[in-house]
């Protein structure tokens, strides 16, 4: 194992650590060799940007921040998925443009060097090559891990997926299979969070992160109401055929989700269920029309088995912490469309 390089880093060994500065006394880095480096069998780039202003549905525009492909560059949003195989090695390189950033694969579990939490690894000012493997097929997802709470909220995440050795289309090696696949990865935006620096509340200042206020709803990045019919998050399907339907919280909402028909869970936070070495932790299954409820960073797959064509409607509900209200005065709410024919 490679002793931790203190080339090129920052960081004050002087300074006290308590509860109020333990936030902004992490090591950063501009670049730093991978430990153990090994040759990947995958590799993805991930730039760091500012600045995309969405437009809303009432006529104004919202800034997010991204994690942008650097091999095949576009303003999307959310930023664009990883998708690996179960075993292969994979290196996500970070440049980290706009002060200091991380990549945090959240529910992998790699080496602590390679996890991108800046409290137990270091920050990266500039590139940083991520070695990981995962070991189980799922839905997870990626985030920076430099102020957290804001940078989330800000938009830098994306879906990260894991397929079996095989590739898409079961849930795990001989596992159930599907044949049309939707990614609805629900957030809700507050504009006031968007006055905030990049490193507000770090240094444990009061600058409000403990009120939010979303006035925006939106279905991998399409504002509610327009998620009803927008081609990027309706799902179309065929009599007959199997649907999975990758869901992530990424909102701070508690996301009450109710679906037109039955649905089968077949996974919870990329750990899939059942199989013939857990029989104790079996799918199961959430009648047509009941509500069910996640909390922030939960994931949930889900399989649905359209029996009759039409157009039915699903429905996700952003719930107030505390009061368990809808947000934005009963305006929290987002629909889509699954077409059977």
């Amino acid at each position: 194992m490679t002793d931790f390089p203190l080339a090129g880093t920052r960081f004050d060994a002087t300074a006290p650590l308590n509860f109020d500065s333990f936030g902004c006394n992490t090591y950063k880095v501009d670049s730093l060799p991978t430990p153990d480096r090994l040759e990947p069998d995958v590799r993805f780039v991930r730039g760091v940007r500012f600045g995309l202003e969405l437009p809303t549905p009432d006529g104004k525009t919202i800034e997010v921040w991204r994690f942008e492909d650097e091999l095949a560059p576009r303003p999307v949003w959310p930023s664009p998925p990883i998708r690996v195989r179960q075993g292969q090695l994979v290196h996500t390189q970070i440049y980290a443009r706009n002060n200091a950033h991380t990549i945090h694969h959240h529910g992998i579990e790699p080496t602590t060097f390679n996890d991108g939490v800046g409290h137990v690894s270091f920050e990266v000012s500039d590139t940083y090559d991520y070695q990981w493997r995962p070991h189980t097929p799922g839905t997870f997802f990626y985030h920076c891990h430099k102020n957290t709470v804001l940078h989330f909220e800000m938009g830098m995440y994306g879906l990260l997926i894991v397929d079996p050795p095989s590739g898409p289309g079961t849930i795990y090696e001989g596992g159930p299979s599907y044949q049309v696949e939707a990614m609805w990865v629900a957030d809700d935006l507050d504009p006031r969070w968007r006055t905030l620096g990049h490193s507000a509340g770090m240094c444990g200042e009061d600058v409000g992160l403990n009120r939010f206020d979303p006035k925006y709803f939106c279905i991998s990045g399409v504002f509610a109401p327009n998620t009803l019919n927008d081609p990027r998050v309706m799902v179309r399907a065929q009599r007959g055929q199997t649907v999975l339907i990758r869901l992530l919280n990424a909102s701070y909402s508690i996301l009450r989700t109710t679906l037109p028909m039955d649905a089968q869970v077949v996974a919870l936070d990329g750990h899939y269920l059942g199989g013939p070495e857990k029989p104790w932790c079996a799918p199961y299954t959430i009648r047509a029309n009941t509500p069910f409820e996640m909390v922030s960073a939960q994931r949930m797959d889900l399989l649905i088995r359209p029996r009759l064509p039409g157009v039915f409607t699903a429905k996700l509900e952003f719930l107030d912490w505390v009061t368990r209200a809808i947000q934005n005065g009963g305006q929290g709410v987002a629909q889509t469309q699954i077409v059977v024919t």
